[in-house]
């Protein structure tokens, strides 16, 4: 049994999204050094600003300046920054309460200690040397002793507004495919496809996931299947994806190893994509570095019978 796999994995992609009215005029006030907050029915001023009441869901547009001094109501001490975040030394998440707020705004407090941190403290904006209109343009929070400062009372109105953002979500962790996947693995190496047969129902499961989706068993027999296969079912694929060096259209297709109880994904080639059709009989052609298949093409076989492979579709 090889060594169980694990390998650092990254999940990264940029999210856009456009703004309303409310979320224009808060980010673009950023940008001109302008904390605004909205003004509800009540007469609360609520920073950072939302469009809708959370007490009476009622739209809200009625925009109001804060100061951007203002308390420490709690906070939390962060010893070991992370990528991307505000600070790259020891700070403090802190929720302040800026001065003509009644809601307080999460963000970072720049300080040489946890001891130096406290509810109640005062502090103040310290505001980016480059500013784009993202919350960003608020660099940190520092301590401050001097008198609150007051706002100049801004409309909110500017001109060259922002009117979406792009926020890069990324998510960095370590993957282990497990016992089983890492047999998978290990055999696609050899140019061999392995799967695990299923102790009471008797199904071969391929790629091995370690247990049988449909009794719950735990599953160790190996099994080898294919290498060739039918197609039970497709899709045509129209839209290039980023960064994959593959020519629109093609096909995408499940594919039934011979041997195998569930179909596996693979892409077709080797053929017109506007011919491939179901019961297809397949081989593997394998990776430069014959590691995985890279995609599927037919073998010149005649097409396998429904009835062979209607139940995994």
């Amino acid at each position: 049994m090889p060594e169980v796999l694990k390998a650092p994995l990254v999940v990264e992609f940029p999210f856009t999204r456009s703004l309303g009215p409310v979320q224009s005029a808060f980010l673009t006030g950023l940008r001109e050094r302008v904390v605004l907050g909205v003004r509800t029915a009540g007469g609360r001023t609520l920073v950072p600003p939302v469009e809708y009441d959370p007490v009476t869901a009622e739209e809200m547009s009625d925009l109001v300046e804060v100061a951007p001094t203002g308390t420490v109501t709690t906070w939390a001490w962060n010893h070991e920054p992370r990528r991307g975040q505000p600070l790259e030394t020891p700070f403090a998440w802190v929720l302040v309460r800026l001065d003509g707020a009644d809601t307080a705004l999460l963000h970072a407090l720049d300080a040489p200690g946890p001891d130096a941190v406290r509810t109640g403290m005062r502090v103040r904006v310290r505001w980016a040397a480059e500013r784009s209109g993202a919350i960003t343009d608020i660099a940190c929070f520092e301590p401050h002793d001097g008198e609150p400062e007051q706002p100049a009372g801004h409309d909110g109105r500017f001109e060259d507004m922002v009117t979406g953002i792009v926020a890069p979500a990324r998510l960095d962790y370590v993957y282990s495919p497990g016992r089983a996947q890492t047999a998978y693995i290990a055999g696609l190496a050899e140019r061999r496809t392995l799967g695990e047969r299923c102790p009471s129902c008797r199904k071969v499961y391929v790629p091995s996931r370690g247990a049988c989706p449909t009794c719950g068993v735990a599953t160790s027999e190996q099994v080898e299947v294919g290498p060739r296969g039918t197609v039970t079912t497709y899709c045509i694929v129209n839209i290039k994806a980023k960064n994959l060096d593959i020519e629109v259209p093609y096909v995408y297709a499940h594919i039934a190893l011979d041997g195998a109880g569930l179909a596996l994904h693979g892409r077709i080639g080797g053929i017109p994509y506007d011919e491939v059709r179901m019961g297809l009989r397949v081989e593997p052609v394998w990776s430069e570095d014959g590691r995985y298949p890279d995609h599927y093409r037919p073998t010149g076989e005649p097409d396998a019978d429904y009835e062979t492979y209607k139940e995994m579709l």
